[in-house]
């Protein structure tokens, strides 16, 4: 599913924020990377997702190598993919379920069929029936889950997330968090870049630690 291999990403000036890395996640898993801040949790979520492109070695994502994938290739794999981020880049000039459809817009979904899609994303979240309020009337909370049900109305099968419950309280937090273990139940794959070790204790994901740029 994602194998890193001689793994590296060097930044301009210098700076290598990865460094070297080998590991394998296998389809169904549960992953959180974890390390310090700056260990380079946050550019592996980007490499994963395309968002980064690896200075040296290769990563392999459902079958396509990163290192290697033409620019025009990228959108097409990252509808596999589900990608959620601290900062949700919310459209709060459109309502709640106008977000969750955009990604289906984006490919050509027939509106009835996406409409249907993006509700039972919502409902799924715990958000059906704040589905005509705009962003800004949610909670940080309720501003996560409605992120979650963006990223993964496409279905995806890779579910991405960098320091998803960073800005929650622990009770949001803990919300957010069990949304992501029932995806990883029904078979979704789920990497979860944090660095709350009170969540690996919790649900016992697989997990990449990672020091300066390394793996540990």
């Amino acid at each position: 599913m994602i194998v890193a291999s001689n793994l590296s990403k060097r930044y301009p000036g210098g700076y290598e924020a990865v460094k070297e890395v080998d590991f394998s996640i296998e389809a169904g898993q549960m992953v959180f990377i974890t390390g310090h801040s700056g260990a380079g949790k946050t550019t592996l979520v980007k490499l994963i997702a395309s968002l980064e492109r690896p200075t040296a070695g290769s990563l392999v994502v459902n079958g396509q190598n990163l290192a290697a994938l033409r620019r025009s290739a990228i959108p097409y794999l990252r509808r596999n993919l589900g990608l959620v981020f601290q900062d949700q880049r919310l459209l709060f000039d459109r309502s709640v379920l106008d977000n969750v459809l955009l990604p289906l817009q984006i490919v050509g979904l027939p509106r009835r069929e996406a409409i249907r899609r993006a509700q039972a994303a919502l409902d799924k979240v715990g958000l059906l029936a704040r589905e005509k309020a705009r962003p800004i009337a949610l909670s940080g909370g309720e501003q996560q889950r409605l992120a979650i049900a963006r990223a993964v109305v496409n279905r995806p099968t890779v579910l991405l997330a960098d320091e998803p419950t960073g800005n929650l309280d622990a009770e949001s937090a803990a919300e957010i968090l069990e949304i992501f273990a029932d995806f990883h139940r029904v078979g979704v794959t789920v990497v979860v870049a944090t660095h709350d070790q009170n969540w690996i204790e919790r649900y016992h994901p697989n997990v990449l630690r990672l020091d300066h740029g390394r793996l540990v």
